[in-house]
């Protein structure tokens, strides 16, 4: 049977089952982006530790480490590309019927025209992470002929903050009365712009990555708590 199966994959082939596992819950039936999202963020825990996994190692041959970088920009592109884009198609069908944004819709639901921009947005989302990522490996494999060692530095916004991102947003529907969909979509765009921005970040300490952790963490029991007051408080 082709393909690796040791410690060293399991946490990118466990994030890559949550996305499949949030897309199908986004897309089924009207959609339920509220529940899509808690998978979001169980992919960005997954992807915080598992480069730090497969680094314990001694001895990883050329293919497990080639290996290793190619599931995990595969993974990446499903759970902070795909899964993202699914979540948006998800509030788009529901739709919820607020006052604030009327004029966009149409009987409740957004105009064509709008939903159209929306379409186009998540596709420029899966392009943009699809782009990001095969750049990300290929200067990286440049790098690592260069320097060698552990990058310092990213060039633009790394796609796993998608995974703290647009859980922060959608937290924002519980908070606010009004329909946050418009205000996903332009997170999106603005995401999408620093992904493929040149700006240098930066690569997070272990207490970085440890504290944004904490904070999907949060956003994770408040979703949790908010979707449970909702939907059986009474």
């Amino acid at each position: 049977m082709i393909g690796i199966y040791d410690y060293t994959v399991v946490l990118t082939y466990l994030s890559l089952a949550s996305a499949g596992a949030g897309i199908m819950v986004s897309l089924n039936g009207p959609g339920h982006p509220f529940m899509g999202v808690f998978f979001l963020l169980i992919c960005g825990l997954f992807d915080a530790f598992d480069g730090r996994v497969a680094r314990t190692k001694a001895n990883r041959t050329e293919i497990e480490k080639n290996y290793g970088i190619q599931i995990d920009s595969l993974a990446d592109l499903v759970a902070f590309g795909v899964l993202p884009a699914c979540i948006g198609n998800a509030m788009i069908r529901v739709c919820p019927t607020m006052e604030d944004y009327i004029y966009f819709k149409q009987d409740g639901h957004f105009a064509l025209p709008v939903q159209a921009i929306f379409f186009l947005i998540l596709i420029i989302h899966i392009l943009a992470t699809m782009i990001r990522l095969a750049y990300f490996n290929v200067t990286e494999e440049e790098r690592q002929k260069r320097e060698g060692g552990v990058r310092k530095y990213y060039t633009g916004l790394p796609v796993t903050s998608a995974s703290l991102v647009f859980p922060a947003v959608l937290l924002i529907q519980y908070i606010i009365p009004a329909d946050i969909t418009v205000i996903y979509f332009i997170v999106m765009f603005l995401l999408d712009i620093a992904f493929l921005s040149k700006f240098q970040l930066k690569k997070p300490s272990f207490r970085g990555i440890m504290i944004m952790v904490a904070a999907g963490t949060i956003e994770f029991i408040l979703l949790a708590i908010f979707w449970y007051i909702r939907n059986f408080g009474g």
